[in-house]
């Protein structure tokens, strides 16, 4: 790394004043891309299994890591028998040979071009490189050695659309029993082995022209990337001066260009290892802008309440909710259809005078109430059924109401036991005055000299028993007649 570090210091020497600031920036990249490697903390992160020893690890996986290098496995752990590296940026196979244990090992979707160093691999039994960029198919010839290898999966690599692709992988490596998941049988290895000196010069022409369309594709690449960096040329005869000024105008701002992004993903590119390296970059910008855009977001403070100290109403969690005043209670009741699975542990509820809040999962439910509450009689209870969360305020306010009285139906429960004698009377029952009650004048004591008769007052008339007749002979009872008024 650092001969290519003064290559480059070199050439920045030799090269215009004006070209300086791209060439140094292109260089820190190169730098800050051969840093991703295999660390010591990766991978005691991934020996938990083995008490974070990685002496005696046997099974590591170091998949979708972002790794481009393989390095310091072999020395710091010599027992590994399983190595997973799929979903990587690896160009290169190296720095394995050491590992005499290593029976499997996967470097699926990777950019691998060509096998080789695993010859010191002697427990090797399994290989797999789907979906790679081998097209140098005589470089299996590498692994005669490997006497114990008995599957490879080469598919989806460039090698694989070879003419006699698979005869030649066949009486190359007589070890081999399964070759991209398809047994071997005997009658296919001893044809292929009859045909291998036919098939190996057509293989040898196909790499011959594999390597053409490589360095065409590289040329193609480089040749995009620095139309990216100098904006208004991109290898054509002609200049678009405005070209950089829509790039420029897409990319300001922080908010992300949907149809720049949507041109990217439609824009068809052949399957190199150029083309996902350039996926690969995309993606970690995207990821980048989100992340700056989710830490910008954090920082806003959540605008609960009004300048003057109002509270908002607010709903962030999106659920719904039944705010109704609970006259005859004399409350506030909060009824909130809190997700039924949700555990009770994420939920958080603050009462306050004037507002209720409500925590779901971080996002926050809050209420303007009309009437002032008591939050210290305040209770909150949840569903186990349907998981709704109730929230009972009393409010502060009381209502004075006035007390109804009581009806009692046993009669032997009445405290007056005079009334008591009285209601067991048969008859009418008179009112009984008390004689210093009367205020009123005794118009019977006005007159000394009282008559022998005593005048009655006015409007007196004596009640007479009028006697009733009997009834006629022809008499009769009919109970459907209603009575004489």
């Amino acid at each position: 790394m650092k001969d290519d570090v003064e290559m480059h210091s070199n050439l920045v020497c030799s090269l215009p004043v004006v070209s300086v600031c791209h060439l140094s920036l292109h260089l820190t990249d190169i730098v800050t891309t051969l840093l991703v490697s295999v660390t010591e903390t990766l991978i005691r992160k991934r020996a938990e299994h083995n008490e974070l020893e990685i002496s005696t690890l046997e099974e590591v996986s170091l998949h979708q890591q972002d790794i481009e290098k393989i390095e310091h496995i072999d020395r710091w752990c010599r027992d590994l028998k399983i190595l997973y590296l799929q979903s990587n940026l690896i160009p290169t196979i190296e720095n394995v040979s050491k590992l005499k244990k290593l029976e499997y090992l996967n470097l699926a979707l990777n950019n691998v071009e060509r096998i080789e160093n695993l010859e010191g691999c002697e427990s090797l039994q399994k290989l797999d490189l789907t979906v790679n960029f081998v097209g140098e198919l005589t470089s299996i010839e590498s692994l005669k050695g490997n006497y114990n290898l008995r599957e490879l999966f080469l598919t989806g690599n460039p090698c694989t659309e070879f003419e006699g692709y698979r005869d030649f992988v066949i009486a190359t490596l007589p070890q081999l029993k399964w070759l991209d998941g398809i047994e071997i049988d005997k009658s296919e290895r001893i044809k292929a082995v009859q045909e291998l000196n036919v098939i190996r010069p057509k293989i040898l022409d196909q790499e011959k022209q594999h390597r053409k369309k490589r360095v065409k594709q590289k040329e193609d690449a480089e040749r995009k990337k620095k139309g990216e960096e100098n904006p208004g040329f991109d290898g054509r005869w002609y200049t678009d001066i405005n070209e950089g000024d829509k790039k420029e105008g897409n990319n300001k701002g922080d908010d992300f260009n949907l149809d720049a992004e949507k041109e990217f993903w439609d824009e068809k590119v052949p399957f190199t290892p150029e083309s996902r390296r350039e996926v690969h970059d995309h993606m970690q910008e995207v990821r980048r802008r989100d992340e700056e855009k989710n830490k910008k977001e954090e920082k806003k403070p959540r605008a609960l309440f009004a300048p003057d100290g109002r509270p908002y109403n607010v709903n962030e969690p999106g659920v719904d909710f039944t705010l109704t005043d609970d006259e005859e209670g004399n409350m506030m009741v909060l009824d909130v259809a809190c997700f039924k699975h949700m555990d009770t542990s994420l939920l958080d509820c603050d009462v306050q005078t004037n507002y209720v809040r409500v925590l779901m999962k971080g996002k926050v439910l809050q209420l303007c109430l009309s009437e002032d509450v008591n939050p210290d009689s305040s209770t909150a209870q949840r569903s186990q059924i349907t998981g709704h969360l109730v929230v009972k305020m009393p409010k502060t306010k009381q209502i004075i109401t006035a007390n109804k009285p009581k009806r009692t139906s046993n009669k032997e429960n009445c405290p007056d036991p005079q009334l008591k004698d009285r209601k067991q009377q048969s008859g009418p029952v008179l009112l009984e005055v008390d004689e210093a009650a009367k205020k009123c004048v005794d118009i019977g004591n006005i007159v000394k000299d009282k008559p022998e008769k005593t005048v009655p007052p006015l409007g007196y008339s004596n009640r007479r028993d009028i006697p009733v007749p009997p009834n006629s002979d022809d008499f009769v009872d009919d109970p459907d007649v209603p009575p004489l008024v």
